[in-house]
């Protein structure tokens, strides 16, 4: 590490890199664990716990998944419920169509399980200070890190500079819509925000708006649509043209995982899948129910896998998987299907191709429909970009990616999804050394796991994570 002026540098125990789930639910487990430590959370957004995915504001943004597959707590599985049962009894939950069901089912706005995620953070710091720990959120955006044998060094947007004993880089995902790229085709400077409805309030109701991409993140868009009072076609453009299925809530199926550890490879595991999909339905049972077993043991599946053997499953199965497994919530699915049966919205199975310049108001977009070579130029009045989560780092135009990757610190994980590491998230260097004082968590560690966004994921990395940090 190169000499500072030591005066300048605020120290802390341990420095967490980025303030959304992931590095929030650290700080949970961090604090409650014995011991006194002092904890820094640098974060740009004005609250923590929140990040890309629980900043939305709007009621029609929810979980994807419903209060009994979400506790941000890895030793009860019932803690949003829990939660939420208190929340509505204290009418903390404005009249909503979900509220017939059982409070285990319910699919909760994002932004109301961004509260439950600050409380629980509250009541960690209330444990933390009986021992003396504490966790401060710094307002800024990390741009540069420096690495020794002993300490990290932070260099901040605002020109501060922390050291710790450890870092840990909880950076959360970058989507698509709302991350620079270093080679840009410049769709982001065109496209809407998915999430700004008062932007899409001010276009046409009645105009055509396109979209790039057919997964959860075009469905929160058509949700967008839908709140800011937009009626017109939607053209929405995907490589397979497929849709997210529609989470249900299937009963109990074996977890046949479990029980046969000769399934080692992604086409074994695809084709017992299909075969207990197959065996659910002749029964009369949801074929989702097979397909939930699986989710606990994709990241040893994956971890396990050979690189051809992952590259294979990326290039053949990937959509097929994304479509089945990351489903939509019922309320959002309704209305995809609705405006779709209306024939308002309309998958094309097509790849985008680039900008065209459009005369006066509204975009053009290139695009070639799917087993055609030719392609052919469509027309719009907006467009949003739809595409999803970007997670090599290599193609990411923010500082702390690109200045990690520069200072070798950090080299891309497998496939170049996310970064390389180890199993304890120790983050490994350009050479393959495993770093004392770096460590990574949540998205990042995408390449190690395939499945490592999802809230149970994350409180379970959160957990260990902690307990390695002050070992």
């Amino acid at each position: 590490m190169t000499q500072t002026d030591t005066t300048a540098i605020r120290h802390a125990d341990i420095l967490i890199v980025g303030g959304g789930l992931s590095g929030t639910m650290l700080a949970v487990q961090l604090l409650r664990l014995p011991g006194r430590r002092k904890i820094l959370v640098i974060e740009p957004r004005a609250e923590l716990g929140r990040g890309e995915a629980y900043s939305a504001v709007e009621l029609g943004h929810t979980l994807n998944g419903n209060a009994a597959r979400m506790s941000v707590d890895p030793d009860n599985a019932d803690d949003l419920t829990q939660w939420l049962t208190d929340h509505i009894a204290g009418g903390g939950w404005p009249e909503s169509d979900q509220q017939h069901v059982p409070v285990s089912e319910l699919f909760p706005p994002r932004g109301l399980f961004g509260v439950y995620v600050q409380q629980r953070l509250a009541e960690a710091q209330q444990v933390g200070a009986q021992h003396g720990s504490t966790v401060e959120h710094v307002r800024a955006e990390v741009i540069d890190v420096q690495a020794s044998s002993d300490s990290v060094l932070l260099t901040l947007s605002d020109g501060q500079k922390l050291q710790g004993v450890f870092a840990v880089l909880a950076t959360g995902m970058f989507p698509a819509a709302r991350t620079p790229q270093k080679e840009s085709s410049g769709l982001n400077a065109a496209a809407l925000d998915p999430w700004d409805v008062a932007a899409m309030r001010q276009l046409d109701p009645q105009s055509t708006v396109l979209i790039i991409g057919s997964g959860l993140t075009m469905v929160d868009a058509v949700v967008s649509l839908e709140q800011a009072g937009h009626r017109g076609p939607i053209e929405v453009f995907s490589r397979h043209g497929l849709l997210p299925h529609v989470r249900r809530q299937p009963p109990a199926w074996v977890d046949f995982l479990a029980e046969d550890h000769s399934i080692r490879t992604p086409r074994q595991l695809l084709r017992e899948l299909r075969r207990h999909c197959r065996d659910a339905i002749a029964q009369g049972i949801d074929w989702q129910a097979p397909l939930d077993t699986v989710r606990v043991h994709i990241g040893r599946l994956w971890n396990q896998a050979s690189d051809v053997q992952r590259r294979q499953f990326v290039r053949h199965v990937r959509p097929w998987w994304e479509s089945h497994h990351h489903r939509s919530p019922p309320l959002s699915a309704e209305l995809v299907e609705r405006l779709h049966r209306a024939g308002r919205l309309r998958i094309h199975a097509a790849s985008y191709k680039g900008l065209e310049p459009a005369s006066g108001e509204g975009v053009n977009i290139r695009i070639r429909p799917r087993g055609e070579a030719e392609t052919r130029v469509v027309q719009g009045a907006a467009l949003i970009n739809s595409s999803g989560i970007e997670y090599d780092w290599r193609r990411v135009a923010r500082p702390l990616p690109q200045q990690l990757l520069a200072r070798g610190l950090v080299r891309p994980g497998p496939l170049a999804l996310g970064i390389a590491a180890e199993v304890d998230g120790a983050v490994l260097d350009e050479e393959g050394r495993v770093s004392p004082r770096l460590f990574a968590m949540g998205p990042p560690l995408r390449g190690m796991w395939w499945e490592s966004t999802a809230v149970t994921d994350v409180a379970l990395q959160a957990k260990a994570l902690a307990a390695r940090l002050v070992r």
